[in-house]
């Protein structure tokens, strides 16, 4: 039998805002899948350890406040150097169309806006992680 697929949420950067981190959180875990939830306000070296630590298949991350350009293409950088490039990367929250494709090109596998439906995150991680 095959394990759930594992997916870290985490919250970069000074953002104190959690609650759709914790709504997707729950819906990932409603539709099988084990996650972990690192809490707020963590740098892109405490994401990648814990990634690494709890030998999770996605990680999710979420920022609202306008670090997203920098943040999340650290995480990106921090895997390849622990050669953990096979951790799918899932981006999230309010994020400027013209930043997308900068993110896709660092890394991040595909970027999920407000008003994405759960859904639409849960095919995608179902598509594409690699196992």
């Amino acid at each position: 039998m095959e394990r759930p697929i594992r997916v870290l949420i985490a919250k970069p950067g000074l953002d104190g805002h959690d609650r759709g981190a914790k709504v997707l959180a729950r819906a990932l875990r409603d539709a099988g899948m084990e996650v972990i939830y690192t809490g707020l306000r963590q740098t892109p070296e405490q994401i990648v350890e814990a990634a690494l630590q709890e030998d999770v298949d996605v990680i999710g991350l979420s920022c609202l406040s306008g670090a997203h350009n920098h943040l999340f293409p650290r995480v990106t950088q921090l895997l390849k150097e622990k050669q953990a490039e096979d951790i799918l990367v899932l981006g999230g929250g309010i994020i400027p169309e013209e930043d997308i494709p900068g993110l896709l090109a660092a890394g991040i596998s595909a970027v999920f806006t407000p008003g994405t439906p759960t859904s639409a995150v849960i095919d995608y991680i179902k598509e594409h992680v690699k196992r």
